[in-house]
């Protein structure tokens, strides 16, 4: 009789990598949901210049993650076609196509797994998402998936709190409170002007900039920032009023092809003070100057000790306002208005790291390679 009981029940052997073609890699993107994607996302547009370039793709929604007690970290995914697409709008329409089925997909099978989802959506509707994504990348990171940003790092920046682990110098003076009368108190300290906003947000959703035109109203608009949590005030900037500049950092520093930074200038075009393109704001292309690229640089070390991969900075004067870390975007406007293609440098990277991850036969951890 065959004694059983130690032996280790094996895994299913997974697909040789790259079956997509010829060098090919595999790359899956972590979104909130395939059905809320519009086609001006950095992830959509990543995406389908991966899928030109033959490399087999597939989107994951935060509430697609399987765990299997035999094959490990799967999913239900959105497996695009190979091939080249007209455009982003094209290209979601077919992600989007009532008749796309979903795909039970093995992450161990996948090269690279992008986390692309933004967790200021899911405040109010599904709060247990965001967390739950990170948890599950984080388990697919111990296996030969890079997964990026890091998710171990990612779990501690996914609110504004992370902004304050930076220098002093590079950022503006800060409270973080619930409290309306440390609002008040911090606003008498910096001339009676200050921002607030949700500690967890994006897209300048929740922003007001507080005056003496509006401080009568203080305690309504406090009342309705904290309603989902923590309140982040700081100091006015002036040079915001001129807008702000996005620039996308790739392994800790500014992404740059040929002469041209990965770089926009985002300004308010109405009387709202937010220049987030979401918001309404306007975009141009914009050149960082020395004071700017001064900031990347003082940001970059703790970017890189992070595992930061890809990040968006915004910048205003001598000041960083805001590092986003889950879905730094922009990339589609920098490359239509430049005709640079920063995608391609990003999956040219992409395909770099894989490289090494093979070469090192896996004795790299995924924080070395999200950012060497």
């Amino acid at each position: 009789m065959t004694d059983v009981k130690n032996k280790k029940k094996s895994k299913p052997k997974s697909k040789p990598r790259g079956e997509a073609g010829n060098g090919a890699i595999k790359i899956a993107f972590v979104v909130n949901s395939v059905a809320t994607e519009q086609d001006n996302y950095t992830t959509i547009r990543l995406a389908r210049k991966a899928v030109a370039r033959g490399h087999e793709v597939a989107l994951i929604g935060l509430g697609d993650f399987i765990y299997d007690w035999q094959d490990g970290i799967c999913a239900m995914a959105t497996v695009s076609k190979i091939a080249e697409f007209k455009d982003d709008t094209t290209y979601l329409a077919h992600l989007q196509d009532s008749g796309m089925e979903r795909a039970r997909i093995n992450l161990s099978e996948y090269d690279i797994l992008m986390l692309r989802s933004d967790p200021a959506t899911e405040l109010t509707t599904r709060n247990w998402a965001p967390s739950s994504g990170l948890l599950f990348a984080q388990l697919a990171s111990l296996d030969s998936t890079i997964v990026l940003n890091d998710p171990n790092q990612l779990t501690d920046a996914v609110n504004k709190t992370y902004f304050q682990g930076f220098p002093e110098t590079v950022r503006p003076a800060t409270s973080i409170t619930r409290e309306p009368d440390e609002i008040s108190r911090f606003l008498d300290a910096h001339g009676g002007m200050g921002v607030i906003k949700p500690l967890q947000g994006s897209g300048g959703q929740g922003v007001f900039l507080i005056d003496e035109g509006n401080r009568q109203n203080l305690n309504q608009i406090v009342e309705a920032v904290i309603r989902d949590g923590y309140a982040i005030v700081q100091e006015y900037l002036p040079a915001a009023k001129k807008g702000d500049l996005r620039m996308i950092t790739l392994n800790g520093r500014p992404l740059k092809v040929a002469d041209t930074y990965a770089c926009i200038h985002r300004f308010s075009q109405t009387e709202d003070h937010r220049s987030n393109i979401s918001a309404g704001g306007g975009v141009e292309m914009a050149e960082p100057d020395e004071v700017a690229l001064r900031i990347a640089e003082i940001v970059g070390p703790k970017l890189i000790d992070d595992g930061m991969y890809l990040t968006g900075l915004d910048i205003a004067g001598d000041k960083m306002m805001e590092v986003n870390v889950d879905t730094p975007g922009g990339l589609n406007f920098m490359e239509d208005l430049s005709g640079v293609d920063f995608s391609g440098a990003i999956l040219d990277d992409l395909e770099r790291k894989v490289r090494l991850q093979r070469q090192y036969g896996g004795t790299l951890t995924n924080r070395q390679l999200a950012v060497i």
